[in-house]
C-alpha cells in the first residue's frame, strides 16, 4: 500500500508528486488517513528555506486532522478514551522527550530540546517516512499526543487548532487578562484571530488591529476586533495618535505580536502603556534585529517583553475546546479548499496573504471555493 505525498526536495522549487510505501506499524503507532491539512504561514518559510530546522526531502504539513485506519496495540487519548480504526483525530504536532528538565521539572514541553514536529523537523527519507501532513496518509509515533473529535465536525474547521489555535492560546500563559482591557493585535492571521478571540473571551473591552489586509481584517471583527487600522493606508504616526485616543493617552495593556517583523515590534512596544506587557509571538524563522532604548522602552516604562515559542498539548486542548463550541465562526477561517495535488497553489495563496486558512483534502479531494 502506497501514499501520495507533495515533497520538497529543494528550497524555492515546487513541491514534487510522490507516492511513499506504507510501512509496517510498530507498537503504539496509528495509521492516519489525513482528512485535511493546514498550509500555514510556517510553511512558506520552509519552503523558501528561512527555517534552519528543516531537512530535505520533507513531506511538509504539521497542521493535520484525520481519520484513525489502523492501531498497532491499544491507544488512548488525553483524556483517557480509547481509540479504534475510524475514528476521527486531532493530534498535538509536537512531540516532546517528557522527561528532561523543561518537560519534568519546568513544566514547558514546548522548550523541550528533544522535541520533534511532524511536517517541519523529520525528513521522508527517516522512517516510518509519512512524517508530514501534505499527504494521503500519516504515521503518528506512540508518544503522540492525541484526541478524539465528533465524528460529524468538518475537519478543516479543526485544522487550525494544532498550531495557530495552540500558540495563540500559549501567550496567555504570560499576562493578567483583566476585565475592562485594552489589548493591541498586530497581525491579521490565523494566530492574531485566535489570539483576538482570547483576549475577547478574557474580558477585553477594545480590541485593535493592525494589518495590511481588509479582507483579513473584516475577519477579524468577526472575533472580537473593535477597531482595524490598515497600515498601508496608515502612517506610524496616524496609528500612535488613534491609539493613544482610545487609551488616554496611556497606551494598550497588553499587545500581541503575530506577524514577524522587526518594524512591528518597533511599533508596537511604543504603544503599550507603562507597566503593560508586550508578547512577541510572530517570529517562526530568523527574520532580523530591532533596535530598543533599554531605558525609555523597558526599564522606565517597567514593561514586560515576552516571546511565546510554539505551544504544548494543553495548549492545543484550550483552542480545541474554543473551536468546538463555535465551530460556526472558526469556519470563517478557512476561505480556501483545495485537493493536495494542489499545494504548491495553496503554499502561493498562503504567500500573498489572498487567503487566511487554505486547507488541502487529500481524502475528499477540494472545490477550490473561497
Amino acid at each position: 500500500m502506497k501514499s501520495l505525498a507533495m515533497v520538497l526536495t529543494a528550497f524555492g522549487r515546487k513541491l514534487e508528486a510522490r507516492e511513499i510505501e506504507i510501512p509496517p506499524l510498530e507498537e503504539g503507532q496509528i495509521l492516519v488517513k489525513i482528512t485535511a491539512a493546514g498550509v500555514c504561514g510556517s510553511d512558506v518559510h520552509m519552503y523558501k528555506g528561512n527555517d534552519p530546522r528543516t531537512p530535505l526531502p520533507m513531506i511538509l504539513g504539521h497542521e493535520g486532522v484525520g481519520e484513525i485506519v489502523e492501531l498497532r496495540g491499544k491507544r488512548f487519548t488525553v483524556e483517557g478514551e480509547e481509540l479504534r480504526a475510524g475514528d476521527a483525530i486531532l493530534w498535538n504536532r509536537g512531540v516532546s522527550c517528557g522527561h528532561c528538565y523543561f518537560c519534568a521539572v519546568a513544566g514547558t514541553p514546548a522548550l523541550c530540546p528533544e522535541r520533534w514536529v511532524y511536517g517541519i523537523t523529520r525528513p521522508c527519507t527517516e522512517w516510518p517516512y509519512l512524517n508530514g501532513c501534505y499527504a494521503e496518509y500519516i504515521i503518528l509515533s506512540a508518544d503522540t499526543d492525541l484526541f478524539k473529535l465528533p465524528p460529524a465536525l468538518d475537519p478543516a474547521v479543526v485544522v487550525p487548532v494544532s498550531c495557530s489555535g495552540a500558540t495563540a492560546a500559549h501567550c496567555f500563559d504570560y499576562i493578567q487578562p483583566r476585565i475592562g482591557d485594552t489589548v493591541l493585535i498586530q497581525g491579521p492571521g490565523p494566530v492574531g484571530i485566535f489570539a483576538t478571540y482570547f483576549a475577547a473571551l478574557h474580558g477585553a473591552k477594545t480590541i485593535i488591529m493592525i494589518g495590511g489586509t481588509d479582507r483579513r481584517l473584516a475577519i477579524a471583527k468577526e472575533f472580537g476586533v473593535t477597531h482595524t487600522l490598515n497600515r498601508k493606508t496608515t502612517s506610524i504616526e496616524d496609528r500612535r495618535e488613534i491609539i493613544l485616543q482610545l487609551t488616554h493617552g496611556r497606551g494598550v495593556d497588553y499587545a500581541i505580536e503575530a506577524v514577524g517583523t522587526p518594524a512591528a515590534v518597533k511599533e508596537g512596544v511604543a504603544l503599550v502603556r507603562t507597566g503593560g506587557v508586550y508578547l512577541s509571538v510572530g517570529f517562526g524563522d530568523p527574520n532580523g534585529r530591532v533596535e530598543l532604548d533599554c531605558f525609555f522602552d523597558l526599564g522606565r516604562k517597567n514593561l514586560t517583553y515576552q516571546g511565546v515559542w510554539v505551544s504544548a498539548t494543553r495548549h492545543t486542548s484550550i483552542a480545541l475546546q474554543s473551536v468546538l463550541k463555535n465551530p460556526s465562526l472558526f469556519a470563517t477561517l478557512v476561505d480556501r479548499r483545495l485537493p493536495l495535488t494542489e499545494a504548491n497553489l495553496a503554499l502561493d495563496l498562503m504567500a500573498q496573504k489572498e487567503t487566511v486558512k487554505t486547507v488541502l483534502l487529500p481524502a475528499a479531494g477540494g472545490d477550490g471555493s473561497e
